[in-house]
């Protein structure tokens, strides 16, 4: 897994719930996940990731990357781990890079 730092600012025009960033009162991690596709399966592998457990939005988008996934967890093991156990093994991935939020 990759890590970045990243401020989007407004890149993504998407507003977000208020309980976003917050998980029964804890503070948790959250990330951009940058994916690259085989061609052809962008859509297929945002509609499939969409519905995974911490996932707040999965796009499919044109440039370098192919999907663009906003997730959170509760600690960055538990990202790490959704990275790897779920979101790398969909069919069609082929590149991540995971790059989380930071509040400067």
């Amino acid at each position: 897994m990759s890590i970045c730092s990243v401020k989007w600012g407004s890149f993504l025009p998407v507003s977000y719930p208020e309980h976003i960033g917050k998980t029964k009162g804890h503070a948790v991690v959250q990330a951009y996940i940058l994916i690259q596709t085989e061609v052809g399966k962008a859509a297929a592998v945002a509609g499939e990731i969409k519905d995974f457990e911490g996932v707040i939005s999965a796009e499919d988008v044109t440039g370098p990357y192919d999907v663009i996934v906003r997730a959170e967890a509760e600690n960055v093991d538990q990202l790490g781990k959704m990275v790897v156990a779920k979101i790398q093994n969909v069919e069609g991935i082929t590149r991540t890079l995971t790059c989380p939020v930071v509040h400067l």
